[in-house]
């Protein structure tokens, strides 16, 4: 019953307040097309996403785990003209997929796709003195610690932190849960809780990607 219900009031929020949008939607179709895994943001994730990209003001945006292209497209949109979002992905056939997807989005001209291994794509950004307004981290769990001491060396006074999938249907808190990607999230959570360059907190969510929640900081 409770899925049912967190799926319809999902559901009701996309209808309200997230007009339909099917450049968008032909995103996830291509996606299950191409054989992508499902795993996607939400439609109301992604407005997320946009919001805090605009509230924010950012012009330089930072994406650890493309995929498709869906959740790079809502922050894409939320750009100024002279933005720039760079977003990186490890599978040349997702890449392939997501900028296809970011073309016929028309957001080609403000997000680039860097294929590889995340960890050398962010030691070579950082080596650039390149600095991000909004970081959205949403990659391999286990490396969430090292992808976070990256995006700190990455960041400015007043940026942007988000780190998706960091309850996994409650497992997080399960000491006895000794799962890699959940070992990784603890470890994040650990330099969060006591790197003084950093506040965060942490909100659960419910909705169509079942129970999970993300977590938000903003460098101090």
């Amino acid at each position: 019953m409770s899925n049912k219900v967190w799926n319809d009031v999902d559901e009701y929020i996309i209808e309200k307040l997230i007009p339909d949008n099917q450049t968008l939607e032909n995103v996830l179709i291509a996606n299950k097309q191409a054989g992508l895994p499902k795993i996607d943001v939400s439609p109301t994730y992604g407005k997320l996403l946009y919001l805090l990209a605009k509230i924010k003001g950012a012009k330089q945006i930072l994406e650890i785990g493309t995929l498709g292209g869906y959740s790079s497209i809502w922050l894409a949109r939320a750009l100024p003209e002279d933005g720039k979002l760079i977003t990186l992905e490890i599978n040349p056939e997702h890449a392939k997929v997501a900028e296809k997807n970011i073309l016929d989005a028309n957001c080609q001209n403000k997000v680039k796709v860097i294929v590889g291994k995340a960890l050398e794509s962010l030691h070579t950004l950082t080596e650039s003195n390149q600095l991000f307004d909004l970081i959205f981290i949403d990659a391999d769990k286990p490396n969430n610690p090292h992808y976070l001491e990256l995006a700190l060396r990455l960041a400015k006074s007043g940026s942007l932190i988000i780190a998706d999938n960091v309850v996994r249907n409650g497992e997080v808190s399960d000491e006895s849960n000794h799962d890699e990607s959940v070992l990784g999230i603890r470890k994040m959570m650990d330099i969060l809780s006591n790197d003084p360059r950093i506040e965060s907190t942490a909100i659960q969510t419910v909705g169509l990607k079942g129970y999970d929640g993300f977590v938000l900081s903003v460098v101090k």
